[in-house]
């Protein structure tokens, strides 16, 4: 009954610290967002502070899913240092439990954070980015951050080949994984490669054979600019290339990656970033279990001992590293030098592993 009470004791606090990290790196990336996007938007007539401020908001929760090992890292560091300096370890010791039953509850609540992210909070973070998207279309269309493939400070760079000739179209902002887009320009090109116009546009939506263009502006050689309410502008662009170029893997909601994958690998189209971003999804569970050994492993020390400092700096040290460790198998995965499943599961594994055998070693020598 003892054991069963202090390991409740011991998850609750585990649970409330790591809440309390995410709340505050939510927060802050908030805050600095609303910050940068209040700079770039001073000189929009369109741009109030609650659009922008909604604008911040539903854009954060992607950034922050990064974040989320670091979060409960910290967490469990911070919780296991508080429950060490307050002696409680000393007394859970003396009643007969061991570090394992310290870290037991944490691991398990740590699964359930990962299943949950992915299956709920993953879903919402995309659909809340794509709504972000879409606000900053009516602000003034600005570069949305982390939007496509090929993005540069100008936007975004697609270039098609129909019956009427070549096109370049460049947009500013792309929402729906590049199926709306927004802050168009298009320069077109005659069958014989000659320029013809270039147009402007709000927005455009692809349609079946066309871009269906809205508050369009056309300057064509030696005449005056047309205004037109709409534009059709002919495609061969399918919605499956549209979102290979437009689309990263991190927007796409965790239950929608399946059906993509099967649609763009019939199309014909490289699916290797897509297949990662599903299967990190898969083990970011065990991740954060991982995360919870790794911060036991240097954090179970007693305060009496000295090394604080030390022990805190090992833990961000080891987390840091087992994040260029993910960027590499990550970038390994998508040139196709590496599988996916190799590149999702190799972190999750040297990290839970690692913290496995240093705490093995501290309590039982």
């Amino acid at each position: 009954m003892i054991g069963g009470t202090l390991s409740r004791y011991f998850g609750l606090r585990f649970l409330s610290a790591v809440i309390a990290v995410f709340l505050g790196v939510f927060a802050l990336l908030a805050i600095v967002d609303f910050v940068e996007l209040m700079r770039r938007s001073i000189d929009e007539t369109n741009a109030s502070v609650w659009v922008i401020w909604k604008t911040s908001f539903f854009r954060v929760p992607q950034i922050t899913e990064r974040v989320m090992p670091f979060a409960v890292l910290i967490g469990a560091m911070s919780c296991y240092l508080n429950l060490s300096r307050r002696l409680e370890l000393v007394v859970a010791r003396s009643a007969g439990m061991s570090a394992w039953q310290f870290v037991a509850p944490a691991i398990v609540i740590a699964l359930l954070l990962g299943v949950a992210a992915t299956t709920v909070y993953n879903p919402l973070a995309a659909m809340l980015n794509e709504r972000s998207k879409r606000l900053e279309v009516e602000i003034g269309g600005r570069t949305p951050q982390a939007s496509g493939l090929k993005a540069t400070g100008s936007g975004f760079w697609v270039r098609q080949l129909s019956a009427d000739g070549q096109a370049i179209i460049n947009a500013q902002t792309s929402s729906d994984q590049g199926v709306r887009l927004g802050g168009i320009t298009v320069f077109t090109f005659d069958q014989n490669d000659h320029f013809k116009d270039r147009i402007e546009a709000k927005s455009a939506t692809l349609q079946a054979g066309a871009w269906q263009m809205e508050d369009v502006r056309i300057y064509a050689t030696n005449a005056p600019p047309v205004d037109r309410d709409t534009f059709r502008l002919s495609t061969n662009l399918t919605p499956e290339q549209v979102r290979e170029s437009f689309s990263t893997p991190e927007t796409v909601p965790f239950w929608q990656l399946p059906f993509y994958i099967e649609v763009a690998e019939h199309s014909g189209l490289n699916v290797a970033g897509y297949r990662l971003q599903y299967y990190k999804l898969l083990t970011q569970p065990f991740l954060l279990a991982a995360m919870v050994m790794l911060a036991a492993a240097v954090s179970l020390r007693f305060f009496r001992f000295g090394g604080v400092q030390k022990m805190v700096l090992s833990g961000i040290a080891s987390g840091f590293l087992l994040y260029i460790l993910s960027k590499v198998t990550e970038d390994l995965s998508k040139a196709e030098l590496l599988s996916p499943v190799t590149a999702a599961w190799l972190p999750v594994l040297l990290g839970g592993l690692t913290g496995f055998v240093v705490l093995l070693y501290q309590e039982d020598g």
